[in-house]
């Protein structure tokens, strides 16, 4: 066990971002764990670090059956070891056996979802990197297999930061030239209750598609970001963060996806869902996070894009015109460019900030 775990520990550092995505980089962290932990199935996602909504993800067809079920338990039911909880969390990983003390039908979730699928025990971990979340892992054990152990647990806990990390690389790395543009009207999309459409225009049909085929599914099922974000309008107030998510699809601008509910007399619960190109404040503060960029630096990258000259933006702060050429100098290493010409085309070509 532990010759494996080694092994797969090299494995993951060995793994070369260079021409991969992020789906498919997860893809193959999925399959390297499995060296080493036996699982039966597991769901790999990427979470808007804002406000934790999906951005996508890589599941089996198991899990793929039961997920709306598992997001209403971690978007709108109380249960163990909710995702919400453990991005809070000192140790942001945590198994359905040790939360229910080894009782797993204390779980609704266990005794209404999992169980019923076949599923015994879940390891769950938040993929945090320097307190921000890039996604979530889970993986799930069958009946007949023993619990995961806290040997495996701590495992994946010590893995995580460095999943996170490329995740939050690749979040910024895997954007390319916007090759095809957006629709120039926003998408709308109306359902009901039970997430069937009841009404979309042409533009929400267009970004459903291309959706489906950057995260691989089949038919007419909702994408997994329009599920997560209706979830998080579904639950009301007891969630501070909005239900939206951006979402970079290659070829394309960055998108947001927001959901809202509907009122209306007699007429039943109704979800709005809007897909349209993300606005620069959506845009800079994804660039901002990725790259890491203090507070600081995101202030004079946003004086640089409204066009401020050094002396404007010294004056303005009651700093230095050199500490703020620093600063510019920093920028410009986090996110690996040479001129502010540079950095303004990698916005506006890569991000479709204008």
């Amino acid at each position: 066990m532990q010759k494996n775990m080694e092994s797969v520990r090299a494995g993951l550092i060995k793994l070369s971002l260079d021409g991969i995505n992020s789906s498919d980089y997860r893809k193959s962290v999925v399959n390297l764990l499995k060296q080493a932990i036996p699982f039966d199935a597991a769901c790999c996602t990427t979470v808007d670090p804002e406000t934790l909504v999906s951005t996508g993800s890589v599941t089996d067809e198991e899990v793929e059956r039961i997920h709306d079920c598992l997001f209403e338990y971690d978007y709108i039911r109380e249960d163990y070891i909710p995702y919400r909880q453990l991005v809070k969390a000192a140790d942001p990983t945590a198994t359905l056996s040790q939360a229910t003390g080894g009782i797993l039908t204390k779980s609704e979730r266990y005794r209404h979802v999992l169980s019923p699928a076949g599923f015994q025990d879940e390891l769950r971990a938040a993929l945090m990197h320097k307190g921000a979340c890039w996604g979530y892992l889970t993986l799930f054990r069958r009946f007949g297999r023993p619990f995961f152990t806290e040997e495996e647990r701590a495992f994946v806990a010590s893995l995580a930061p460095s999943i996170a990390f490329r995740l939050r690389k690749l979040s910024y790395a895997s954007t390319s030239e916007s090759k095809t543009r957006s629709e120039t009207e926003p998408g709308i999309l109306v359902l009901n209750k039970r997430l069937e459409t009841v009404s979309a225009n042409t533009a929400a049909e267009q970004w459903l598609l291309r959706l489906r085929e950057w995260e691989g599914i089949a038919g007419d099922a909702l994408p997994r970001p329009v599920r997560t974000a209706c979830f998080r309008a579904l639950s009301g107030a007891s969630e501070p963060s909005p239900a939206k998510a951006c979402i970079h699809i290659p070829g394309y601008p960055y998108l947001t996806i927001r959901a809202s509910r509907l009122n209306g007399p007699d007429r039943g619960l109704r979800l709005a869902v809007s897909f349209e190109q993300a606005g620069p404040a959506d845009t800079l503060r994804l660039m901002a996070e990725a790259c890491e960029l203090s507070e600081r630096e995101k202030q004079i990258l946003d004086a640089l894009i409204r066009g401020m000259s050094t002396k404007e933006f010294a004056l303005s702060l009651h700093i230095s015109p050199y500490t703020v050429q620093d600063h510019i100098k920093s920028i410009f290493g986090k996110t690996g460019v040479s001129s502010r010409g540079e950095l303004i085309w990698r916005l506006f070509s890569r991000f479709g900030v204008g």
